[in-house]
């Protein structure tokens, strides 16, 4: 059997009886172990292995094939060669025989000459008359006669030497060509049944690459299931809160606010700063801040704002201006700022994610708008309030820092995820989306947006609140 098609078959036996092997069953089962990291992209799997072999094996196959028809080539060629040599024999052998038949038939005429110059000697010598003269010119003609019928003789039979070479010739070369055909005839059916050999080979393979693309499926299947189970795994597990309060320090921005308006006593300006970090819905990205941080209030009423300038700045990134500022229909006092993808680039901080499933875990971890401490904190839904969880500010699990929970901080889920806002002492909105209530643009000349009456919405929209949540 081919040594390649063996190691085929073997590779196919063993990858069979791993995918079919109830590994549940063969051991007990083991308690669950962090996550393995994944195997290098650029790892040599048993499939690439066995693929490279069958493609050696093809490589082989081909130079078989082609030293074959080289082969068949150099002998169509000597054929060739032996064809030409035996038609110029034949040619040869034509001219000697032509040659040969006029020799013989001077020779006829030689002799014929002889017979009657024999006659006519015989005539002569028959005939007193004759003179001596006569008969020795006779004579001589006679010698001569004889001469070249003797040079005749000689150059027949040098003729006929030659024939007898060129037949032998030719016959050497009629066997020649008689083996060469045999020979010819034997490598093509050599080849016919190598042809033969290789196309069931091929036939073969192509099934055992098709079993092998198949095991290589469900292997992929296995794979991407184990994946989907450790992507399982990752989400369940809890993330320590150290590591959260690091990541959060690690990527909060600073969120700048200047603005002017008339006073009672002249022209009033403010401006502000308070750190938070980047979120988004899954469609857009927002810096998320708490009204108090900004330089707004819903406690006080007065004139239109003239100009606003809100920027966001991280470390040594520039500032980045944002275009508006947005007040969610859900509490108006939790404030967002969208920014672009290029903004969030410049900025280079991580954006969090909305908590999927904000009620995975009874704790979440509570982080100082300020970014003094942070602790892990429970909580509990209030079926009076959608969109709302009440925190167990009494006491925290575990404190890091001087402070107790207030509005404006921020709250993550144990998966890393944003879980809400703190919008008083005691309760936290639970963000969904972001959906806008009321937006201001900002600019130098804001005074056409009447932010007088948008305030005043605002705040009548807080009062219709409960005052537990107020």
């Amino acid at each position: 059997m081919n040594k390649t098609l063996l190691l085929i078959l073997c590779d196919f036996l063993l990858l069979n009886l791993l995918a079919l092997t109830r590994w549940e069953k063969a051991e007990p089962p083991r308690a669950k172990q962090p996550p393995v990291p994944e195997l290098a992209a650029n790892a040599v799997t048993k499939d690439q292995d066995l693929v490279e072999t069958m493609r050696q094996s093809l490589a082989d196959e081909k130079t078989s094939r082609d030293e074959l028809a080289k082969k068949l080539s150099v002998a169509d060629s000597t054929l060739a060669a032996r064809e030409q040599s035996l038609t110029q024999v034949q040619a040869e052998r034509t001219k000697l025989a032509a040659e040969r038949n006029a020799v013989a038939a001077t020779l006829s005429e030689t002799q014929q000459a002889a017979s009657d110059l024999a006659k006519k000697f015989n005539v002569a010598i028959q005939e007193a008359s004759m003179t001596k003269g006569q008969l020795a010119q006779i004579q001589r003609d006679l010698a001569d006669k004889q001469a070249e019928s003797e040079r005749q003789r000689a150059a027949l039979a040098a003729l006929e030497q030659q024939q007898a070479g060129a037949r032998r010739q030719i016959e050497v070369l009629t066997m020649a060509t008689i083996l060469a055909e045999q020979e010819k005839k034997n490598l093509r059916e050599t080849a016919d049944a190598l042809k033969s050999q290789v196309e069931l080979e091929r036939s073969e393979r192509i099934k055992v690459l098709e079993a092998n693309t198949q095991l290589a499926q469900g292997v992929g299947q296995l794979a991407e299931k184990s994946g989907e189970l450790t992507r399982e795994i990752r989400d369940n597990r809890p993330i320590n809160a150290n590591v959260l309060f690091n990541d959060y320090l690690s990527n909060r921005v600073t969120a700048s606010f200047a603005a002017s308006r008339k006073g009672f006593i002249g022209q009033s300006n403010r401006a502000k700063e308070a750190t938070t970090v980047l979120v988004t819905d899954g469609r857009q990205i927002f810096a998320l801040l708490h009204i108090a941080e900004t330089v707004f209030s819903l406690g006080e009423n007065g004139s239109d704002w003239e100009s606003l300038v809100v920027e966001l700045a991280r470390g040594g990134a520039g500032p980045s201006a944002a275009g508006q500022v947005q007040f969610l229909a859900q509490d108006v006092r939790v404030v967002v700022l969208p920014i672009e993808t290029a903004q969030v680039i410049a900025l280079g901080a991580k954006v969090y994610p909305l908590a999927v499933d904000p009620f995975k875990f009874p704790d979440a971890v509570l982080i100082d708008g300020n970014g003094r401490g942070y602790g892990e904190i429970g909580f509990k839904l209030d079926p009076a309030e959608a969109g709302f969880v009440r925190v167990d500010n009494r006491f925290f699990k575990r404190l890091f820092g001087d402070f107790a929970p207030k509005r404006g901080d921020l709250v993550f889920a144990k998966t890393g995820e944003l879980l809400g806002i703190m919008v008083n002492s005691d309760y936290c909105a639970l963000l969904k989306h972001f959906n806008a209530l009321k937006t201001i643009s900002t600019g130098a000349d804001i005074r056409g947006q009447s932010t007088a009456a948008l305030f005043d919405d605002l705040i009548a929209r807080m009062r219709a609140l409960p005052a537990k949540l107020q």
